[in-house]
């Protein structure tokens, strides 16, 4: 089998660098894929995992998992994250305690628990939960840590799937756990795309929908896609407009916590907006993208790819401070802000980096406050360590960015839209600057990114909840 070399960087955690108590962890969903891979490569063929029909007869009532996939994953977390490199299994001892279904999200944690200077061996506390913090398996591991550090070109195996997206998406949604869904105006959701989203970000306890448009219409698509409105409340507006200045007006009056945009254009809901003063804050409203993106190890915020079309360089203070904000909402402390551009040094006749040096010194100054600034970066420099050295950029921001900013909004439309086309990252949007955080999404949206992004708006009204005056979102 052929392997192909990623360029990002594996790194090993060495002996002397290793301390009691510290821990590694990684998530992963389990498919029906994966029972199959497993099957093949191992030749456990049992029926309990392959055939559903003899399976549903058995003690599990249903397909579980091979144990030792659980095994596993424990395996590939040693192995390739911590201590990574150079750990030589010594033993593994393993207690079955609950089975793992098709869908079931496992998060896998290896803990120190002691060291052993002679030999320089490490045993470690296992233990995989599910999503419902059940535990599955647990058991101890002992293993040769490496005495050498080992920095290495990734190697990644075709059949292995190193991105998540259920696994990143549950991860997302428990962040809310524990918090009360908050009421939301859904304007003019009259396509079952829209409709489904603000429904399904119910069910997850998120939101409690108004759904503000056609009554008539609204019922009818519920009816066609069997989507079941009992007990929400439904305010007829004739038309989109007459929904996105309704809305507004509940939202100044803080009758709803956020909006959610249905299947009307953004700029008619953000004009509506525009129009209450009581819904404006000192800041430009400003547009932010959240993606997990498969090759990149943190969540990545880009602002703005949807809202401000050529901002100025002080509309671009609101728009960068805007998503540091937010970013520290979703836990980040001190957000790295990488500012864009085609190249990353300062040229006259490309007013980005112009921009880009401004908007530092002005961090440097504190005009823009919480975050650490950097730029003009290109974005390769940007996101990657190793592209960033080569360049000779000196900078704790470029190859570790939280937040693209990028130069205008059809550079960071187009980037948005690359990642997730491409590179198959799963995306969310959420607007921000005005008194209530909106949840923005697209036509094209799935069902995932929809609640995603109602999680994200969910976030921000919280916070907001939380400071007194209300901060600007």
């Amino acid at each position: 089998m052929n392997f192909t070399l990623n360029t990002d960087l594996i790194e090993n955690v060495t002996y002397d660098e290793i301390t009691l108590g510290q821990s590694a962890r990684l998530l992963r969903t389990l498919t029906l894929a994966d029972i199959q891979a497993f099957a093949a490569v191992s030749g456990d063929t049992n029926p309990a995992h392959l055939n559903a029909e003899y399976a549903n007869d058995t003690l599990f009532h249903g397909v579980i998992a091979h144990g030792m996939w659980g095994g596993a994953l424990i395996s590939a977390l040693l192995g390739t994250q911590f201590p990574g490199p150079g750990t030589i299994y010594l033993d593994q001892m393993l207690h079955f305690v609950k089975p793992v279904r098709i869908g079931d999200t496992l998060t896998v944690t290896v803990k120190v628990v002691s060291k052993d200077d002679a030999n320089r061996s490490v045993e470690l506390d296992c233990q995989v939960l599910n999503q419902k913090g059940d535990r599955v398996l647990h058991g101890t591991a002992r293993v040769l840590a490496p005495t050498k550090k080992v920095r290495l070109a990734r190697v990644n195996g075709p059949q292995i799937q190193l991105f998540d997206p259920e696994a990143r998406f549950n991860e997302l949604l428990a962040r809310s756990a524990g918090m009360a869904a908050v009421r939301c105006a859904v304007v003019h959701p009259c396509d079952a795309g829209s409709l489904s989203g603000a429904m399904d970000s119910a069910r997850y306890g998120l939101i409690v929908p108004v759904l503000i448009g056609p009554e008539a219409r609204i019922r009818h698509l519920a009816q066609e896609a069997d989507i079941d409105l009992g007990g929400i409340e439904i305010i007829s507006a004739p038309h989109s407009h007459a929904a996105a200045e309704m809305a507004a007006d509940m939202a100044a009056k803080g009758d709803v916590d956020i909006l959610m945009k249905g299947s009307l254009h953004t700029d008619e809901l953000i004009h509506s907006v525009l129009a209450r003063p009581a819904l404006r804050t000192g800041r430009r409203m400003s547009h932010v993208f959240r993606f997990d993106v498969p090759l990149y190890s943190k969540p990545l915020l880009i602002t703005d790819a949807a809202l401000n079309i050529r901002p100025t360089l002080q509309e671009k203070v609101d728009i960068i401070q805007n998503a540091i904000d937010f970013a520290r909402v979703m836990g980040v402390q001190t957000p790295k802000v990488a500012i864009l551009s085609a190249v990353e040094t300062v040229n006259p006749n490309i007013p980005s980096t112009l921009d880009a040096a401004a908007l530092c010194k002005m961090a440097d100054r504190g005009q823009i406050n919480g975050g650490l600034l950097e730029g003009p970066l290109a974005f390769d420099n940007a996101i990657s360590a190793q592209a960033a050295r080569i360049k000779h950029i000196e900078s704790v921001v470029a190859g570790d960015a939280d937040i693209l900013a990028v130069p205008d909004l059809e550079s960071g439309n187009m980037l948005a839209k690359q990642l997730e086309y491409l590179a198959g990252a799963s995306g969310a949007g959420l607007v921000l600057g005005a008194r209530v955080p909106i949840a923005l999404t697209s036509r094209a949206d799935g069902p995932m990114n929809r609640v995603a992004s109602a999680l994200l708006a969910q976030l921000a009204a919280h916070n907001a909840r939380r400071d007194q005056p209300r901060q600007a979102w």
